[in-house]
Formats: C-alpha cells, structure tokens, sequence
C-alpha cells in the first residue's frame, strides 16, 4: 500500500496589509522590505477568525477535490504555531468539529515553518502502515495574533492563510510519495521563539508586560542557517533516490524570504519557471506556506497529474525537511 497525495487547497483572508500600511506602524519603508525580504504585502485574518476557520476553509476545498466523500476521512493533523488555544482543544479537533467529523483521530503537531513536511511524513506512515486510508492535513496559521506590531524584525515577515490536503491510500506505485525527510536540532531554539505562555515563561503579568507571548527572531543568524540547510537537504533527498533535479517539475520551498527561496534556487540550478515564488504577495505563513503556494501554481495549470513536486522547508526549532511528491489529484478546471 503507497501513499498518494490527492487534492491541494487553500484559504487566503481578504484583508491586505501592505508595506505602505506598515511605514505608517513602524520605522520601516517599502523599499527596505522589499530589498531585504521581498514581501510587498500579506494577509490578515479578521478579528474574528480563528486558526481553525482559515484550515476549516482550506480544508473544504481540499476534500472537494479529492472527490473523496468526508465520511471516508479517517483522521486529521493540523501543523500550526498559532493554534486556536494554548494547550486544548486543538485546532485539529476544531477544525473537524466545523466539518462536521466525529469519532476519528484528529491532533495538532507543532514542527513551526516545517510543519507540512512534518505532516506528510506523518500521512505517509500511518497509510502505509495500513492504519489510516484517507488523512486530512493542514497548515494553518493566524501569526498576526502572536506577532508585536512594534518590533520591526518581525511584523514585517509574517501574513496569515491556510492550506491542505488529502494523502490517501493506494495501490499503483507510480502515485506514491516518493519520500519525506524530515529533521530538527533545538541547539538553535532560541534564535527563533516564541518565550512565553509556556512552562519555562508562564502567564504572568510581568511576562506579559515583557511581551513574551509574542514572536522574536535573530533574522540574520537564522538566513545564515536557513539556507545552508535547506540547500544540504535537497541535495540528500535527490542523492537518496536517485532522481536528478532536472525530473522535478515544480520546486515549492518554504516561502520565507525572496532572498532564501532565491539563493537557495540558485545553488541547486532550478530554473526560475520552476520555482514558486508567492512569498511577494503573502509573506511568511509558516505551515500553511507551501501549501498555499501548491494551491497557487494547482490553479495556474502548474502542477498536472503526475508532476513531480519537490517540497523543501526550515523552521523555528530549528525543524527542516523535504518532500518528493508526484501529484496524483485530478488536474483544475475552474
């Protein structure tokens, strides 16, 4: 039993903040943002918007088109750092309560920037296994709700939005998830953290005071690292089985920052047509960025039947990993 990956979907908030608007916030410029990361603009949840309504909306449309009926969904995995509540329910149980889902195992993973990587790997073993047929996964993220609109080194990068799949089960080979690897080091934890509301920074007021429930990054050591590791990776999963880069039909880094995605596309020789690039018009959604991407290029015609994708993703953790997938949904029609 193989593992196939049948739908994409997706859910982009309507609200746009753009560089402009955060000029008027911060002390920053839309040429700066750009130059350095190039993002022009990103989404934002309502107010009243939960993680689980944005993975809720990707979801649906995820189901739809793998023309599989919800009743034969037999679990559900939510990869998310801004979930619905602090320790429960999970955004996964969330979610399936809105889908109207009961009675199958539904959890949420927290693997940050890597989490969809994490979460196919996750599908993969468990219908493999034979334990599993038809799982939903999603990355979802409200980031806006955890991010200091004060601190620069922030505010900027990150935008919400949320993605998702159907990984079923399979007999023909040639639909398989080819391979999923996936790593960590929390040697590097502290570089990209979110310090408090945990056990180590409790809710406290003085914690609060002190901003800790928020976001902090070290950007330019995590640049640094990012790509060296993301660029490593690739290399690994192609060596490993023995497919050359020019097989792949569509590179889908994690959509971090123009010049990582960039830089890292340039070191592995992807031709620019083959690489996505959403990151100018999103910003940084964490576990919901490749799959939005995916979503983008599956509706531009840019990913068919049988097309291999080739995922690659960093995160806070620090996580990474990488993903040879072959498309095996039906192609769109709008």
């Amino acid at each position: 039993m193989y593992a196939a990956f049948r739908s994409i979907g997706s859910y982009i908030p309507q609200n746009i903040l753009t560089n402009q608007d955060l000029e008027k916030m911060v002390d920053t410029s839309d040429e700066w943002i750009v130059k350095r990361t190039g993002i022009k603009e990103r989404r934002i949840a309502n107010a009243d918007e939960a993680t689980s309504d944005l993975g809720y909306k990707a979801a649906l449309q995820a189901i739809e088109r793998s023309e599989i009926d919800i009743t034969e969904i037999d679990m559900i995995v939510c990869a998310t750092l801004s979930p619905d509540y602090l320790t429960m329910p999970s955004t996964a149980a969330m979610i399936s309560k809105k889908l109207g889902i009961k009675n199958v195992m539904a959890f949420d993973i927290s693997a940050a920037c890597t989490g969809f990587v994490y979460l196919m790997s996750l599908a993969k073993a468990f219908v493999e296994s034979g334990a599993k047929k038809n799982v939903l996964i999603i990355g979802a993220e409200k980031i806006s709700s955890i991010i200091d609109y004060t601190d620069r080194s922030t505010c900027i990068l990150f935008g919400d939005g949320a993605g998702a799949a159907v990984i079923s089960a399979t007999e023909d080979k040639n639909e398989a998830i080819i391979d999923v690897l996936a790593s960590a080091d929390g040697n590097f934890g502290e570089l990209l953290i979110t310090p408090g509301c945990g056990s180590v920074n409790p809710i406290r007021e003085d914690n609060v005071n002190d901003k800790l429930q928020y976001m902090k990054m070290a950007g330019n050591e995590v640049f640094k690292v990012a790509v060296k590791t993301l660029t490593k990776d690739v290399i690994e999963i192609l060596k490993k089985n023995k497919i050359d880069a020019s097989e792949v039909d569509m590179f889908i880094p994690h959509q971090a920052n123009f010049r990582i995605v960039e830089a890292v596309r340039a070191k592995l020789n992807f031709p620019v047509e083959k690489c996505a690039m959403t990151v100018a018009k999103y910003g940084n959604t964490s576990s919901a960025s490749i799959p939005m991407a995916m979503n983008d290029l599956y509706e531009e015609g840019k990913i068919k039947n049988g097309d291999l994708m080739l995922l690659d993703a960093f995160g806070g953790g620090f996580t990474w990993g990488s993903a040879l997938v072959r498309f095996a949904g039906k192609n769109f029609s709008s």
